[in-house]
C-alpha cells in the first residue's frame, strides 16, 4: 500500500483561470494549501494555508467541497500518492506571494506542463465542467 499524504487545496477560479502557486526553489505550480496540523479540520488548515501562502482570509462559513484528487507525490519516494481534498471559498484580500510562495500564476487548461500532478488533475477536472480556458 503506498504512503498517502493528506492536503486541502483552495480552488478559486476567475476569468476562467485556475490560482496557482510556485515555492521558491521550485519549477512547478501547485495548488494553494497545504497540510492539516495534528488536530486541526481541513477549513482550519485551509483557511490556515491560505492566510501564510497568499495574505488571504477565507470566509470559514464559505468553506465548500469541490473535489477529492489523487496523484503521485513530486520529490517523494515512487509510489507516495498526495490525496488532496479541494475547497472553493469566498475571501477578503488580493492573493499575493508571502512565505514560501515565489510566484502565483492563473493556469488555463494549457498550462498543463507548468502544474504538478494534482493541479493537472484539477485543471482536467475543470476544463471538463466548463469552467476553466482551454488556453
Amino acid at each position: 500500500m503506498p504512503d498517502v499524504i493528506e492536503k486541502v487545496a483552495w480552488i478559486q477560479v476567475e476569468h476562467g483561470r485556475l490560482l496557482a502557486t510556485r515555492t521558491h526553489g521550485r519549477e512547478l505550480f501547485y495548488l494553494p494549501g497545504g497540510k492539516p496540523e495534528p488536530g486541526e479540520t481541513h477549513v482550519q488548515a485551509l483557511v490556515r494555508e491560505t492566510e501564510e501562502e497568499l495574505g488571504v482570509a477565507l470566509d470559514p462559513a464559505t468553506v465548500l467541497p469541490l473535489l477529492t484528487v489523487e496523484a503521485p507525490a513530486d520529490n517523494k519516494p515512487a509510489g507516495t500518492v498526495v490525496r488532496t481534498t479541494c475547497y472553493t471559498a469566498d475571501h477578503t484580500g488580493t492573493p499575493t506571494p508571502c512565505g514560501e510562495i515565489a510566484a502565483l500564476a492563473h493556469l488555463t487548461h494549457g498550462d498543463h506542463p507548468r502544474a504538478s500532478a494534482t493541479a493537472r488533475t484539477v485543471l482536467d477536472h475543470l476544463t471538463a465542467a466548463g469552467r476553466l480556458l482551454r488556453r
